[in-house]
């Protein structure tokens, strides 16, 4: 199985210049965890999470309405082509440490795929089960 086959194709995404307080609405808006960061051209330039808001904006004083997301996201990206194989998803993210992954096509962003995404199908909840392992484990070796 492919991560075409499982992906979430219609995600919410935000632009780098975009404040940390509209970053902070999407993600409560919609109940997620990570916003993608992708320039005017539709390329992927970063992540940012829940805990970068918290971590390198408010722990730090920062103004959320002042502060703009490409100032706290995650430059680091570990990403996917829709056609990885799910199996070879979960290892990299086991091996990573990350529970989504930005899918990746001729260099924009066409889906996500999370570990609830791999878990949620009956042929690739191993997948998921060894992807969880993988994080926690290596979690718990720091």
């Amino acid at each position: 199985m492919k991560l075409k086959d499982i992906m979430s194709q219609n995600v919410i995404k935000i632009h780098p210049q975009e404040s940390v307080a509209v970053a902070a609405r999407l993600l409560a808006n919609h109940n997620i965890g990570v916003l993608p960061v992708c320039g005017s051209d539709g390329k992927l330039c970063g992540v940012v999470t829940d805990r970068d808001l918290v971590t390198r904006c408010m722990a730090t004083n920062r103004s959320p309405e002042q502060t703009r997301v490409q100032d706290v996201m995650t430059g680091r990206i570990v990403s996917a082509s829709p056609n990885m194989d799910v199996a070879v998803a979960a290892y990299l993210m086991g091996r990573e440490q990350v529970r989504r992954l930005p899918v990746i096509d001729d260099g924009k962003l066409c889906g996500m795929v999370s570990v609830g995404d791999l878990a949620g199908r009956e042929e690739s909840s191993y997948d998921a089960a060894e992807a969880l392992e993988g994080i926690c484990s290596n979690l718990s070796q720091k």
